[in-house]
């Protein structure tokens, strides 16, 4: 028998609308909009607006900010997968005069390039773009203030360097090659560079009275890749979906598997956490999220993704600052998890194809010196070595054509797992990065690096 639940429970829609409409009094917005995806779909929205009867809905645009980064970043992994350029590289060697250019491709992704937070001049998000025509008018004279590579430093001229990458290597312009390879395939119809009605206005509110200012929405020229883009939250919600799985017409699922991992650590501050391929990272209520936020004048905005949990969220509102749009979505994805916890996938039996006995034969306790571990089969002849008792170093392993495995995360990560075995073809250990894993703790005999005492073990 199998149960499928696609409707959130009436409980549930409640205490998430009563959050949006905290976030939306208490942040003093305008209006806010609130959404949920589960399993690929989103299943709940919800508004307040601080006009009676009139709130805005998944399909009301707002701008937001540098959640634009996030599509700037996935054009550029397209480009390493098409193998017209490597994340390595020098930004030289495709961007030529730029002044930075031994910064890499991965350094400014992962904002760890050592470039300036923004650009000199006027306060970019508020002034024309026809201020900053050329690169050098967005880099200024002193564009690095770190030596690349050595901490994360959050820029904004370097996600504009980014786009004109793509410009460069694509030999489209930036909005162009966002329509035809991300917002097209994905059926984002109402993300766009400028607004197009049912949009919000974004407003500023008085830090000390309860009274607006309409701030300026300005079209941001080179920097656009930073931070141009309108959208809605149907349309976040179907990128939360590409985030949590990939797509093939866009990127494959393990190419955005990239994009998440741990690429430098976030700056000081109060947001722990640390930064992906274009994506922020956070470690919230014992769950990781991904995704970015975003803010313009007159607009927050943020998503995050659960993978784990099947979930995501979306906030925006458009105030200049006040609603906490982070925390919000972060709350949304916490209350669907605690209050309805994702059902397991059934246990089933592996494919008779991927077992062998000599693949089960190697599963079961193995011992690296006196630290017991545990070898355990999975999916497609895959393995992952855990720790049977305290802390230890955990990994999955995937299986290699040419026989052996290559490590996938933590510790092991990249490094290779194989089996050695005897003249007579028996086992005699696994070897792990030089770490010799015997069946008995320091078994008499076993290629462990230093012998092992003739006398073996004793009491005192």
């Amino acid at each position: 028998m199998t149960t499928s639940f696609e409707a959130l429970l009436p409980g549930t829609e409640r205490s998430l609308l009563h959050r949006v409409a905290v976030a939306q009094a208490e942040g003093r917005a305008p209006s806010f909009v609130g959404a949920v995806v589960r399993d690929g779909a989103m299943v709940w929205s919800g508004s307040r607006s601080c006009v009676d009867g009139h709130a805005p809905d998944a399909d009301t645009q707002f701008r937001i900010g540098s959640l634009t980064k996030v599509f700037t970043a996935v054009l550029v992994v397209r480009l390493r997968d098409e193998g017209l350029l490597d994340l390595d590289d020098p930004l030289e060697r495709h961007l030529k005069g730029t002044g930075v250019g031994e910064v890499t491709i991965a350094q400014l992704l992962g904002h760890s390039g050592g470039l300036a937070a923004e650009t000199p001049g006027q306060w970019w998000e508020r002034s024309s773009a026809a201020l900053r025509p050329e690169l050098s008018d967005v880099l200024g004279e002193r564009p690095s203030l770190r030596t690349p590579g050595r901490g994360f430093h959050y820029s904004n001229p370097g996600y504009t360097l980014l786009g004109s990458l793509v410009e460069e290597v694509r030999g489209v312009s930036w909005a162009e090659a966002l329509r035809t390879e991300i917002l097209e395939p994905l059926g984002m119809g109402r993300t766009t560079l400028d607004p197009v009605a049912p949009h919000a206005g974004g407003w500023a509110v008085h830090p000390w009275a309860d009274v607006m200012l309409p701030e300026p929405s300005e079209d941001l020229g080179l920097m656009a890749p930073a931070g141009q883009l309108w959208s809605t939250a149907a349309d976040l919600a179907r990128f939360a979906v590409f985030l949590a799985a990939g797509d093939e017409r866009v990127l494959a699922a393990a190419s955005v598997q990239e994009m998440r991992a741990p690429a430098s650590p976030a700056g000081e501050g109060d947001w722990e956490g640390s930064y992906g391929l274009g994506l922020q990272l956070l470690r919230r209520d014992g769950r990781t999220l991904i995704g970015h936020t975003g803010s313009l004048p007159g607009f927050v905005a943020c998503l995050w993704v659960s993978v784990e949990d099947g979930l995501a969220a979306i906030a925006l509102a458009n105030a200049t600052s006040g609603p906490l749009t982070a925390a919000v979505a972060a709350d949304l994805v916490r209350i669907v998890a605690d209050a309805e916890p994702r059902f397991p996938e059934p246990w089933r039996p592996l494919p008779a194809a991927e077992v062998d006995e000599e693949l089960l034969s190697l599963t079961g306790p193995w011992y690296w010196g006196t630290y017991s571990y545990g070898l355990r089969l999975g999916p497609e002849r895959s393995v992952v070595l855990e720790p049977l008792r305290g802390a230890g170093r955990r990994a999955s392993f995937r299986a290699l054509p040419e026989g052996g495995w290559v490590g996938l995360n933590g510790y092991y990560a990249g490094e290779t797992l194989r089996v050695v075995r005897r003249p007579d073809g028996s086992v005699s250990h696994l070897d792990l990065a030089s770490f010799v894993f015997t069946r008995e703790p320091y078994e008499p005999g076993a290629a462990v690096p230093g012998g092992v005492d003739e006398a073996g073990w004793r009491g005192l």
